[in-house]
């Protein structure tokens, strides 16, 4: 999930519960009418369907949207989330629903919400953005505080090093966890927006910084490809800078390949702008989102364009070969025949 800082800064409160709490929700908020169609949310952060084929939405504003096949229906604080802000939802082996939200993480059974506090009177600890399960069960927990390690009950901070870096860091974001993810050989991969990319081994930790060819240290994404390449979304960091006239830089896509860091100078979204999301596809391509220039998708050779007309910040698959596209300003997806269609609260959805 992958969050777009100004966004969030502007819309973050900063009340935490400090209690777990048990909700009970028999009835789903239904806000979708017939006769007037809007978009899932202003703001959608996340897609993901679940082992039940249901489709899951997270938003700012307007909390969790779920479609069923039949009917999209939201969840939402009166129904005993902790905030209307949800940036990912997953589900675990036992079909529990895990969603992470602007005030702490809550688990959700299909009926009743227990929301958990990760780390009382700590603000960036309890703003959740990043949920990963990995493949020896061990659920990962990223914040705008750091990582943590959760066992159902408590959360463990899980301490990595800072490197030392060239750059200015932004004191609001240093511990901001920006992805988690896992490799083939299962090691733990972490992302920090200021401190470059992270592989953790099980004993050590290798960074990946700007000096070693990525474009910026303010790392947003990384994912890996069939052939074992290892693929950097970034951010200019220089956007951070309070003079309006020196927020230019380098950010975008950056591929490790047999152990060389690549850039694709022909696409200049790739090497000046801020890239929030690279999925890997049910075909093995890679798809790229850019903040202005819409989508790109990867197969190995060449990069195709799709002029999805706004910034894409998560991407799903689904069952029926559909891939969803969750960003600032709706919901969208690419059909088998490859159609861009708006997704609003009254469908397409077949």
């Amino acid at each position: 999930m992958k969050l777009v800082i100004l966004i969030i800064l502007t819309i973050l409160t900063t009340s935490c519960n400090s209690q777990k709490k048990e909700v009970s929700t028999n009835k789903l908020q239904d806000s979708v009418t017939k006769e007037t169609a809007s978009q899932i949310g202003d703001y959608v952060l996340s897609a993901f369907e679940d082992s039940k084929g249901n489709l899951w939405f997270g938003t700012i504003g307007k909390g969790i949207a779920k479609y069923d096949g039949t009917q999209l229906k939201y969840l939402t604080k009166d129904d005993g989330l902790p905030s209307n802000r949800v940036t990912s939802v997953i589900e675990d082996a036992n079909g529990i629903y895990w969603l992470s939200t602007g005030e702490g993480l809550s688990k959700f059974d299909g009926h009743n919400f227990t929301n958990l506090i990760v780390k009382k009177n700590d603000w960036g600890s309890n703003v959740v953005n990043q949920l990963f399960i990995d493949s020896k069960d061990q659920f990962w927990i990223g914040t705008w505080g750091g990582v943590y390690k959760f066992d159902g009950k408590e959360f463990t901070p899980f301490v990595i090093p800072y490197p030392k870096v060239e750059t200015t860091i932004n004191e609001d974001t240093k511990d901001w966890i920006t992805e988690i993810n896992e490799d083939a050989e299962g090691n733990m991969w972490f992302a920090r927006d200021g401190f470059g990319a992270c592989k953790f081994d099980g004993k050590s930790f290798v960074y990946f910084l700007k000096k070693d060819g990525i474009h910026s240290n303010n790392i947003t994404e990384i994912e890996f490809d069939t052939e074992g390449n290892i693929w950097f979304g970034t951010r200019v960091a220089e956007r951070d800078n309070p003079d309006p006239k020196k927020r230019k830089g380098k950010g975008g896509i950056n591929k490790l390949e047999n152990n060389n860091m690549i850039s694709f100078p022909e696409i200049e979204s790739f090497n000046n702008g801020d890239v929030y999301e690279i999925h890997l596809g049910l075909s093995g391509n890679i798809w790229i989102s850019t903040t202005k220039n819409g989508i790109y998708k990867y197969d190995g050779k060449d990069f195709k364009h799709y002029p999805v007309p706004t910034s894409i910040v998560d991407m799903m698959n689904d069952k029926e070969g559909n891939i969803w596209l969750a960003g600032v300003g709706g919901l969208y997806k690419i059909n088998q025949n490859e159609e861009i269609i708006n997704v609003t609260t009254n469908g397409p959805w077949k």
